[in-house]
């Protein structure tokens, strides 16, 4: 029985954070078109996020706004039999991003913005009566960042930027005990709780000729800090309601660092070729703790093994602008794998190494006004795991649709 109730803590923030499925990598339509693509080529205002020295290049003081309508779909076959299929909630999440920036006075080098944006973000329910209730029902995960930017241009050729980012977040995660009451109901256990962190965002923009741009930024891990996150249960037995009592918690968990390279290359007067390589530092995620303000002889503080290992992640897109120069399309692709080792796989983090296929439309309806339309397809591998902690056993298989739309504004 302790140990099952110990798995609350250990699995709530595994799934809540780190999973290359909840890393949300959407900060900007027009880079999502093309696979994810965006530290060479500052489009716009959201390159605060992608690359903060590529703020220079912005001429004009934008606005930038989008949101995305991410659904993810899930599904569980018991292994081996295969007997047992249960398909996640159907459910969809709406992450967004507004930025605001652009040079501090006409021709000035300096260059000012702020963006607020949504870098992890989303979710999954499972049926309360399902194989696997014991492990989670439900996850509940929202972010949002600040980071205001500066960037100044050296030369004509090179730009450098910097952005503090403070950081906030909120979760609610739920999961059935195995207990009975005296009514025959389920107990039940749920966690909840808001962090915040704070980090830096840096970046070099290098224009090497008319033709080829490169880009390198450097987002720091972020520690995000829970001071008092409450544990609350119902339906418990009085035979064993001392054990489980409502209690606070503290915890620190480490978002990782990102590595981002880039080139852009104009190969003609419509057609331009951009690559990017992500890499991140997973490994930071190693143990996680949990220190409960009441302990109780089935409650005690939990030091649970992650052992997540480095990712890198490879992107590529084409931007192709039509003649009349008012529409734009994109496509792009990106491989992501997983960070997740094996024995620590299970359905409240049902993750794998993905493909992603993308695609979008540009619209400039004005000198000033211009939209974007963006579609975003995920397919993960069908994954078998075991979970080494209480040996349920699985496969797993995840697929994404994700359509999303971009709007700015540019004031002279």
């Amino acid at each position: 029985m302790k140990k099952h109730f110990l798995l609350i803590g250990s699995l709530l923030f595994s799934s809540m954070v780190f999973g290359a499925g909840y890393q949300l990598n959407l900060q900007g339509m027009r880079q999502l078109a093309m696979g994810g693509t965006g530290v060479a080529v500052p489009w716009d205002a959201s390159t605060i996020f992608y690359n903060p020295a590529g703020l220079t290049s912005i001429r004009n003081v934008q606005v930038y706004g989008s949101m995305n309508a991410l659904m993810p779909r899930t599904r569980y076959v018991s292994a081996p039999t295969g007997t047992d299929i249960q398909d996640a909630a159907a459910k969809t999440y709406t992450p967004f991003n507004v930025y605001i920036g652009g040079p501090l006075a006409y021709k000035s080098p300096v260059s000012i913005g702020l963006g607020v944006y949504t870098p992890f973000g989303t979710g999954i329910s499972w049926d309360d009566n399902w194989t696997g209730r014991y492990m989670v029902q439900s996850i509940s995960l929202q972010t949002v960042f600040f980071q205001p930017t500066v960037s100044y241009q050296l030369t004509d050729e090179i730009s450098v930027g910097a952005g503090f980012v403070y950081a906030i977040g909120n979760f609610d995660y739920t999961k059935a005990l195995p207990l009975t009451n005296a009514n025959g109901q389920e107990a039940n256990a749920e966690l909840t709780g808001k962090g915040h962190g704070v980090g830096y965002n840096l970046g070099i923009h290098i224009k090497a000729n008319e033709n080829v741009q490169f880009g390198i930024n450097y987002r720091s891990q972020v520690n995000m800090k829970v001071k008092r996150g409450y544990a609350r249960f119902s339906n418990i037995p009085s035979s064993v309601s001392s054990s489980f009592i409502n209690t606070a918690f503290e915890s620190s968990l480490p978002m990782p660092q990102v590595l981002s390279i880039g080139m852009g290359w104009q190969i003609n007067e419509n057609l331009k070729l951009q690559v990017d390589a992500n890499y991140t530092g997973w490994a930071a995620y190693d143990t996680l703790s949990f220190d409960f303000e009441n302990n109780t002889d089935k409650l005690d503080d939990i030091h649970s093994a992650r052992r997540y290992r480095n990712t890198v992640t490879l992107r590529a897109g084409v931007h192709y602008t039509f003649r009349n120069d008012r529409w734009a399309g994109m496509l792009g692709t990106a491989y992501d794998p997983s960070p997740v080792r094996e024995g620590f796989l299970g359905p409240d983090l049902p993750d794998a190494k993905r493909w992603l296929a993308t695609g979008g439309l540009s619209f400039k309806i004005s000198e000033r006004l211009s939209a974007i339309g963006v579609v975003e397809y995920v397919f993960s591998e069908v994954r078998t795991g075991l979970s080494t902690e209480n040996g349920f056993k699985g496969k797993y298989h995840t697929k994404v649709i994700n359509p999303g739309l971009a709007i700015t504004y540019d004031f002279n």
